[in-house]
């Protein structure tokens, strides 16, 4: 399940979680239009987080990589939640590691 967040730079407030890309959008719109007058605040941001609240333009590839697995794992055990269940972040860990090592094996023996 995809999850988002708006967030105000300029009130330094972020909106609680929603799942919908329409409620991100209607959270926004109502934010701009109570507390600005409509106008959109410089650095203003909106988009979709991971289930530790960290957003994925922000992270590293390799990081947003690992979340996305990690997200899709613990998302069939329990979609509502937030946090990663050990075993998701570990089997991402695994799963990473073990494509990168026979993407390595593939190259050596083409050699």
């Amino acid at each position: 399940m995809r999850r988002y967040r708006y967030r105000c730079a300029v009130c330094r407030t972020t909106s609680p979680v929603v799942h919908e890309i329409e409620a991100l959008t209607a959270v926004g719109e109502t934010h701009r239009q109570h507390l600005h007058g409509g106008h959109i605040p410089d650095d203003e941001m909106a988009g979709q987080i991971d289930r530790l609240g960290r957003w994925y333009a922000a992270l590293p590839p390799l990081a947003a990589l690992h979340a996305r697995i990690a997200d899709a794992l613990s998302d069939l055990r329990d979609i509502k939640t937030m946090g990663h269940y050990w075993w998701a972040s570990a089997g991402a860990t695994v799963l990473i590691g073990g494509s990168a090592a026979l993407v390595l094996l593939v190259v050596s023996a083409a050699l």
